[in-house]
């Protein structure tokens, strides 16, 4: 019992002498500091400041390592927030560029479409855009979104600005399937452009050769080179005549022997075709204005001048007609009198 009560006593007055200390510490830091702007102690300054400085150099770089932690993450969570935004804005600017791109390609084909159909005054034109191409006959038929409610209508020519495309062989209220001039069961008549030959021949497809259409019927002997311009003859009602349809690229004889073939580089290029031009009527086209040939120096005549001269010389010319057919009356009239005054006398 007395060891027990010994050691209990013991542990309460060691928390006390502890308590106490701490209670002294406390009374001497809050005077000290309290008295520090009053009166300099070196000695206690200098221990204070041995005793404090590794505590705050230890807070100062916990201070600053936390500060550069946050400092980062928030810079990561920025750089983050930043890079999604820049990854949205160059996707949407990536189909910005490529929308102004289709758009600046279809402006073009448009712009050249509207020159030839101003340049083509001896044609009404209906513009079509390719909607789509039969897969077992990719190189032979397509089909535009023009239809007989636009005036389409089957056996009409097809063009572009380069030249002829094919002729209109079906036609709906709002569509139209167009046989292209590289279907081998396509015929066209045709003639060299050139003006020493005007070789006349027919243009159909090749099934050996789909990209590349041929001149059949051609004379062995006929006046055909290659670089020739080959366009439309204008024979048989479908194709209006003068259409560009390609350039000879090869000469060949064909299987007999009496005739010649020639193979077409086509002026149209098939594989990029995506807007064209139904030719819905034609009439020939006008007689270019003559103009005035140009004048030798020194010689140059007054229009004016020339106007009134001729006017001048047309009125003297209407003078000198009255005058004789007045003269004319007086001779009839004396010639008259003469005789009846015979035939009185008599």
């Amino acid at each position: 019992m007395s060891g027990r009560y010994k050691k209990n006593n013991n542990k309460g007055t060691g928390k006390k002498i502890l308590i106490l200390i701490f209670v002294l510490v406390s009374l001497f830091c809050i005077i000290f500091f309290s008295a520090r702007g009053r009166f300099h102690a070196p000695v206690a300054e200098q221990a204070a400041s041995i005793v404090m400085t590794p505590f705050q150099r230890a807070i100062s770089w916990v201070g600053s390592q936390l500060n550069y932690v946050t400092s980062n993450i928030w810079e990561i969570a920025t750089m983050h927030q930043q890079n999604k935004m820049l990854r949205n804005e160059v996707e949407q600017l990536r189909i910005q560029n490529l929308h102004a791109s289709e758009y600046d390609a279809e402006n073009q084909r448009l712009r050249a479409l509207l020159g030839y159909k101003q340049t083509a005054t001896q044609f009404d034109l209906v513009a079509a855009r390719v909607i789509g191409r039969e897969s077992a006959t990719w190189s032979s038929v397509i089909e535009i979104n023009r239809g007989t409610s636009d005036g389409v209508d089957v056996d009409m020519a097809v063009v572009t600005d380069k030249g002829l495309v094919g002729h209109v062989i079906e036609a709906g209220p709002t569509s139209a399937k167009v046989q292209l001039l590289l279907d081998p069961r396509s015929s066209v008549g045709t003639l060299v452009q050139r003006a020493d030959s005007r070789v006349a021949g027919i243009v159909e497809g090749d099934m050996d050769n789909p990209t590349m259409p041929r001149m059949v019927n051609i004379p062995k002997t006929a006046d055909v080179e290659e670089g020739d311009v080959v366009v439309t003859s204008g024979f048989g009602g479908i194709y209006p005549k003068g259409l560009n349809v390609g350039i000879v690229s090869e000469l060949r004889n064909d299987e007999g022997g009496l005739l010649k073939i020639a193979v077409l580089e086509p002026a149209v290029d098939f594989q990029k075709l995506e807007d064209v031009m139904v030719i819905t009527a034609s009439r020939e086209a006008p007689p270019e204005p003559l103009k005035t040939p140009p004048q030798t120096p020194g010689t140059e005549t007054d229009p004016a001048a020339q106007a009134a001269e001729q006017a001048a010389a047309a009125n003297g010319d209407d003078r000198s007609d009255s005058s004789d057919s007045s003269d004319s009356q007086d001779a009839s009239g004396s010639d008259s009198s003469d005789s009846s005054g015979e035939g009185s006398a008599q």
